[in-house]
């Protein structure tokens, strides 16, 4: 008499936890489907033009997304590093326009006509983009580095940050002469030899933030399946257990604190083309808030929530000012009560809500767990939390 077969297992690479492992990067597909090909054929070059706006505001969102959602630092400073690429960025377009030896137009208006030395090696394009991605590096790590290994966190790092973007925002304000104080700088022409107001080099601006919008979001969609985004999470949920594992948890939250500030930066490079200006109000607390508010509304803690959350965030700016030019503040407030008091995980938390609501079907096997329940467990392991 022979044993009877053994019941067969699951098989490792069932449909389940293919989709549990690569949903959402199939939701990132769908995303640079929208952003990639219907908007600019659908699209009026005004409205491209808005919403390649809110892609530099969610590029910013995704680096939020990874220090807070994940790291648990409430980084209310980021509108510094947003400032320290838009800035690199339209320094670097005053002078093209300028021309070779040209002297930006506001330093004519507001002092004697000399441009500082500092100035001059934003002329070159390649400088210009290394300082878009090198500068805020290296300022984040100075000052993450100082905050983090003193043990900073919570609200004291919260204040911090503010603080350092109400005294960026102040300093570009007193310094007219050099920065363009309030009024900051606008009337570009040229966009790296390209012709601003060419409508082709405009939706070509448009589909490079896009892009780098998607390409940040695959970024971190690797990163948060990696070990290190594992020990980032255990860092935000228990700091000290991660200590005594022989981690060092600042090292660990520096790491998304820079890779955050570059992400800012990159987005404010990119705003400055599209919007034509980059301001004071562009980069101070005001602005910092307004980020952090588009990451909340669409669920800090989830890969795609910080990205749609800004996007919304700046369709409602859009949208509510011209319908109530007075007004729209107040609905734009309303909304984010709404939200934090129905939704406090934010919009990204009302699909796992439905899936809750249907019933799964699961099959019997050995130890009384079924096939779907392991997928489940397995899948969780790897889940943002």
């Amino acid at each position: 008499m022979t044993a009877p077969d053994a019941p067969k297992t699951a098989s490792r690479f069932t449909p389940a936890r293919l989709f549990s492992s690569y949903g959402a990067l199939v939701a990132i597909g769908l995303v640079a489907l929208v952003l990639l090909v219907w908007a600019p054929g659908s699209l009026s070059a005004f409205r491209l033009g808005n919403l390649g706006k809110y892609c530099a505001w969610a590029i910013a969102a995704v680096g939020i997304g990874l220090a807070w959602g994940r790291g648990g630092m409430l980084v209310m400073g980021q509108g510094v590093f947003f400032g320290i690429g838009g800035y690199a960025m339209a320094m670097h377009m005053k002078l093209e326009a300028a021309g070779p030896g040209g002297v930006p137009d506001f330093m004519t208006l507001y002092g004697n006509g000399t441009m500082p030395g500092w100035w001059e090696p934003f002329r070159s394009g390649p400088f210009t983009l290394a300082v878009i991605v090198l500068g805020p590096a290296i300022v984040s790590f100075i000052l993450g580095y100082g905050i983090l290994k003193r043990r900073v966190k919570g609200a004291y790092f919260a204040i911090l940050t503010q603080a350092l973007a109400v005294a960026f925002a102040t300093l570009l304000i007193s310094t007219i002469k050099q920065t363009g104080g309030f009024n900051g700088l606008n009337t570009f022409s040229t966009f790296f030899g390209q012709n601003l107001y060419d409508p082709q080099v405009k939706e070509n601006i448009y589909l490079i933030t896009a892009g780098l919008l998607v390409f940040f979001l695959v970024v971190v969609w690797q990163l948060y399946r990696s070990r290190y985004g594992e020990l980032l999470v255990a860092t935000r949920d228990a700091e000290e257990r991660v200590r005594f594992l022989g981690y060092d948890p600042a090292n660990i939250k520096l790491v998304a604190f820079v890779a955050a500030a570059v992400m800012a930066s990159v987005g404010g490079a990119m705003f400055v083309p599209i919007a034509g200006i980059i301001s004071p109000s562009n980069v101070d607390a005001a602005a910092s808030i307004m980020l952090l508010a588009g990451v909340a509304l669409g669920g800090r803690s989830s890969l795609l929530g910080p990205a749609l959350g800004a996007l919304a965030v700046g369709y409602g700016q859009s949208a509510l000012s011209e319908k109530y030019p007075t007004q729209w503040t107040y609905f734009q407030g309303a909304l984010f009560i709404l939200v934090m008091l129905f939704l406090p995980a934010g919009i990204a938390s009302i699909w796992p809500k439905l899936k809750a609501l249907v019933p799964t079907k699961r099959s019997a096997s050995p130890g009384g767990v079924g096939i779907e329940a392991e997928v489940e467990a397995d899948a969780g392991a790897v889940a943002p939390v």
